[in-house]
């Protein structure tokens, strides 16, 4: 199975093969970067449609390069005011060439009151890096989730599950 993803991103690539590989035998997934077209730093409903974006414009990338895949993927962070909660979550997108849509989240956690502003002004890689490192001249590469979960969970786990949840729907026919 061929698979293009929107990004070049290794921890993401990494994220979806580990969720195709439960499902399906001989992946073979090519990270493309494309653009998004929302914000540097998604806020609700732009989480879901950067993700939208990308899959869109990597189908175009695909069809201009005569690229050929039986899978388009995409996944875009973001921070969502959830059920009155500010919370950071991802979102996955799977389109065929069919264009048959399926979508899934990874599991969200929730953001300090007092952060959210400075997360939508910035982004949270920044944040995080300046709450937790201070001073330092050091980046989080392992994501926020990996400093929260004191490395139980990696940014490779959320993206895993992002893309189980959007499998769902795209390996059981009988639920679309």
């Amino acid at each position: 199975m061929k698979v293009l993803i929107a990004t070049k991103n290794q921890g993401k690539i990494e994220g979806a093969k580990r969720a195709l590989q439960n499902y399906f035998e001989d992946i073979k997934i090519e990270g493309i970067q494309v653009e998004s077209e929302v914000s540097e730093q998604p806020v609700n409903d732009e989480i879901y449609n950067g993700a939208k974006n990308r899959v869109k414009n990597l189908k175009k990338y695909a069809q201009k390069n005569n690229k050929e895949a039986d899978l388009y993927l995409s996944i875009e962070s973001g921070i969502t005011n959830l059920l009155g909660r500010w919370m950071i979550t991802n979102i996955a997108i799977i389109e065929d060439n069919n264009n048959f849509e399926s979508y899934g989240t990874s599991p969200s956690f929730p953001v300090p009151d007092g952060l959210v502003q400075d997360i939508i002004d910035t982004d949270l890689s920044q944040v995080m890096d300046k709450v937790f490192y201070k001073d330092e001249e050091r980046h989080n590469n392992g994501g926020g989730i990996q400093l929260l979960t004191h490395n139980k969970i990696t940014r490779i786990d959320l993206t895993e599950m992002a893309f189980i949840m959007a499998l769902t729907k795209y390996i059981n026919e009988n639920w679309r």
